[in-house]
């Protein structure tokens, strides 16, 4: 469903961020994203003009990462940037996020390791989109145990322990109000 009617208006700057996950043929997975920024008019800028259309901000960051989620490498590049000679010396820094793992507590790190002046805001906005497509990549690609709670379960509100979604679709892990602890039920039937 689309949003509702809008009113008249003229556009100003448009941000196109674009996020793909691959499978590699040495088994490894990687996501790569894609930022740029335009202005729909010319506009001056201390390091020169911008000329409508023209990327102000264009840059890359590409996560390489095994099936445990750990970080394998990690690549950053700045295209375009508002200050060239400057802006795009940070993109190594980004090799640091090698050896971590997307789990919990992975947006923290980030934000404590290239917040601020440690990062460029763009690329670090970049790693947040990759981490969630990273697990939507692996969606599909590795054998599942019924034994083991799905991953996806409590990461956001529809699949919450108790929602009704929960209840509908993953039964076994189903933790509301309707919950009834199926071995303790079965212990009293079959004594």
């Amino acid at each position: 469903m689309p949003l509702s009617a809008h009113v008249p208006r003229q556009p100003l700057h448009h941000r196109k961020i674009s996020a793909r996950g691959y499978k590699r043929d040495d088994g490894l997975f990687e996501v790569e994203g894609h930022l740029i920024d335009t202005k729909a008019y010319s506009f001056k800028l201390r390091s020169g003009e911008r000329l409508a259309g023209e990327p102000v901000h264009e840059m890359w960051l590409r996560i390489t990462y095994d099936t445990s989620m750990t970080i394998i490498d990690a690549e950053a590049s700045s295209d375009a940037h508002p200050y060239p000679g400057f802006c795009g010396e940070i993109t190594p820094r980004y090799r640091a996020m090698i050896g971590w793992s997307m789990r919990p507590g992975f947006s923290a790190k980030v934000r404590a390791a290239f917040g601020g002046i440690k990062g460029c805001t763009h690329l670090t906005d970049l790693i947040s989109v990759l981490a969630t497509t990273a697990y939507q990549n692996l969606a599909g690609q590795l054998p599942s145990n019924p034994e083991k709670k799905p991953f996806q379960l409590d990461g956001c509100h529809a699949l919450a322990s108790d929602a009704a979604a929960v209840a509908t679709f993953y039964p076994k892990w189903y933790r509301g109000d309707g919950w009834v602890d199926q071995s303790s039920e079965d212990d009293q039937t079959n004594p």
